[in-house]
C-alpha cells in the first residue's frame, strides 16, 4: 500500500509538471479536483516540485521556473554531488527514527526530501527553513522546535534555552553539515556560535557529518566536533584513501558516494 501511495503520488507530480508545461500556469483548486485529492497534498505536490527546481509557487497555484533562475552546468554539479551524500545519509535511518537536524547548511537541507521516504520519524531542529520544510512533506514526521534565541546569521535559535530543551530528550541520529574537515581535529566551522551543535551531539546517539571532500583541510580557527564525537563522515570519492584511514583509526566510518 506505502509502495502504491508513493508511485501515484511521483506519477502526480509528473502530470502536474507536464500541466504546467502546457498551460504556463497550473491553480491548486483546479489540481486538486483533477487528481481527486486534497489542496493540502497539492500544496505539498507544489512545494516539493519547488524545492527541485521545476516550478515557482505563486498565491493559489505554481508558474514554470523563469529561465534566469535555472542553474547553471557548475551549480547543477554541485547540487548533484549534495543529493547523492543526502541519499546515501538516508539509508542510514530508520522507521521511526529520532534525528536532530542543524540548521545553516545547504548539504543537510538537501538531506530533507530524502526523509518523504521514511515512516514514523521525530525531527527535532532550531531552524525554522528545516521546519517549514519538514511540513511539507507528505508523510508528515513529528517536528519538534528547540526554540530559544533567533541569531540571523546562522538563521537558527540558539542559547541556553534551546541547549536545555534538548537536553530533555535523546535522539538516535545528529546530521550536521560543515565548513571544513581537519584531520588532525575534527569538524570545523566559520559560524562562532556552535556550543548548540555540541548539544546536538551529547545528546544524540550517531553523530553523522555531511561534508564534500572539498572541506578538507580548510584552514578554520572554530572546532565545531572532535572526531571522538562523530561516528560516520558521508562524503564524495574525492575524499583520498589517507584521509579515509586516518580517521577509521580515530573510530570514524568514512562513507565515500
Amino acid at each position: 500500500m506505502l509502495a502504491m501511495t508513493k508511485r501515484n503520488t511521483q506519477q502526480r507530480r509528473r502530470a502536474i509538471v507536464e500541466l504546467l508545461a502546457e498551460s504556463g500556469e497550473v491553480s491548486v483548486d483546479c489540481l486538486a479536483q483533477r487528481f481527486d485529492t486534497s489542496e493540502v497534498t497539492i500544496r505539498k505536490d507544489l512545494a516539493a516540485l519547488e524545492s527541485n527546481g521545476l516550478l515557482l509557487r505563486r498565491y493559489g497555484g505554481a508558474v514554470p521556473m523563469p529561465q534566469e533562475m535555472i542553474a547553471d552546468p557548475a551549480t547543477d554539479k554541485v547540487s548533484d554531488r549534495k543529493i547523492a551524500l543526502a541519499k546515501a545519509a538516508a539509508e542510514l535511518i530508520l522507521d521511526h527514527n529520532r534525528i536532530i537536524l542543524d540548521s545553516g547548511s545547504t548539504t543537510t537541507a538537501a538531506l530533507l526530501p530524502e526523509l518523504s521516504h521514511k515512516q514514523g520519524l521525530v525531527v527535532m531542529t532550531n531552524s525554522l527553513n528545516v521546519a517549514n520544510a519538514l511540513r511539507e512533506l507528505e508523510n508528515e514526521p513529528t517536528l519538534l522546535m528547540t526554540g530559544g534565541t533567533w541569531d540571523p546569521k546562522s538563521e537558527g535559535f540558539q542559547g541556553q534555552l534551546a541547549e536545555q530543551i534538548l537536553r530533555s530528550y535523546n535522539f538516535d541520529q545528529f546530521f550536521i553539515g560543515a565548513d571544513g574537515l581537519d584531520l588532525a581535529r575534527g569538524t570545523t566551522t566559520f559560524n562562532e556560535l556552535f556550543s548548540l551543535s555540541r548539544v546536538m551531539a551529547e545528546v544524540a546517539r550517531e553523530v553523522i557529518v555531511m561534508a564534500e571532500s572539498d572541506k578538507l583541510d580548510r584552514k578554520i580557527h572554530n572546532l565545531e566536533l572532535p572526531w571522538e564525537q562523530i561516528a560516520v563522515l558521508v562524503t564524495d570519492t574525492g575524499f583520498p584513501d589517507e584521509a579515509v584511514a586516518q580517521l577509521q583509526q580515530q573510530n570514524v566510518k568514512v562513507i565515500r558516494v
